[in-house]
């Protein structure tokens, strides 16, 4: 009954993620009132996310740093560049490029296990990099927000490095120690049982960060239009440009590829949309929020995309030459 269940919210991610943003607008008086929970539900999320990951996962970072490196080089420099140049050249806004560079600077979205293990990537690396790069969020995110806001929004860093200790890098170091403990036997046992209660908790934090939002989304107006716009644009071709890099750096390696493409386009938005809620206006969530809307469905879709790709490239190595 429990699997069941939670078959029918990962099928269902596309449509009930978009769904709880309209609740959450619609409910902005109710919804706001509930903000104080989201670093809490965040962590719980966090935490039962980890629960699948080992220390062992760490020796595939050692078996393949290029694959590492460039995943955090991709993740932390290359889309963030391109999402500010990309914001600053298509909105006069300052808040929004803030929202757009935040949207891009937040780790990878755990979600990417699912998709890489839907398409035979490879799992054990997108663990490993997806701990690492866990790990390195209260060092990343705060950098990457000073050096962007500027001193016209400041930015209390101080506290935002103690939030993402407490609500990314200690629910994961707990739910990792957890499992390494009974060797796996958590994950197994809680892991199916948690799996729920992370995707609710994901439209829990949509529904309560767009009541928070609402005055901007409630006003559907040529510039939300264009935001929305942006936000698909750059989320996509993130996607795309994972693709392109994967399959020239790892052309006889196509699990590899096939990890990178999700790592590197999968975003942990809940993270990224607390954060825009907590610490800065209103307005910085706004593409944030609207993330939360292509995620799902440009994984899908490029899924299908690499499964075409890898059908036609088959067929094309089973072509025998003519002499």
């Amino acid at each position: 009954m429990l699997e069941r269940f939670d078959g029918f919210l990962k099928k269902g991610m596309p449509v009930i993620t978009p769904l709880c943003l309209v609740v959450g607008v619609l409910i902005a008086d109710t919804g706001s009132r509930l903000l104080g929970l989201v670093p809490w539900i965040f962590a719980l999320m966090t935490f039962a996310g980890s629960l699948g990951m080992r220390v062992t996962d760490l020796k595939n970072a050692v078996r393949h740093p290029l694959a590492v490196l460039l995943s955090l080089a991709f993740l932390h420099l290359l889309i963030p560049v391109w999402a500010y140049v990309f914001s600053v050249l298509v909105f006069d806004d300052h808040l929004l490029t803030i929202g757009f560079v935040l949207s891009a600077a937040v780790p990878t979205g755990v979600s990417s296990i699912i998709w890489v293990s839907m398409y035979r990537g490879n799992l054990a690396l997108c663990l490993s990099i997806i701990l690492i790069n866990t790990m390195l969020a209260p060092l990343i995110i705060p950098a990457t927000l000073f050096v962007v806001a500027g001193e016209g929004v400041p930015v209390d860093a101080g506290a935002l490095v103690t939030d993402l200790l407490l609500m990314v890098v200690l629910p994961s170091l707990a739910g990792l120690l957890l499992n390494e403990w009974t060797k796996g036997q958590a994950g197994k046992f809680l892991g199916s049982k948690l799996s729920p209660v992370s995707k609710l908790s994901i439209f829990s934090i949509v529904l309560i960060n767009s009541s928070v939002i609402a005055p901007y989304l409630k006003d559907f107006n040529l510039e939300l239009l264009k935001v929305i716009a942006g936000v698909l644009v750059l989320a996509a071709s993130g996607y795309a440009f994972a693709l392109l890099i994967g399959e020239k750096v790892w052309k006889d390696s196509p699990d590899i590829s096939v990890m990178f493409v999700f790592n590197g386009g999968m975003r942990n938005i809940a993270l990224g949309v607390v954060i825009a809620t907590v610490y800065f206006p209103a307005k910085v969530a706004v593409p944030v929020v609207c993330g939360m809307l292509f995620q799902q469905v440009l994984s899908a879709v490029f899924g299908k995309v690499i499964e075409q790709r890898h059908r036609l490239n088959k067929e094309v190595g089973q072509v025998i030459p003519a002499e």
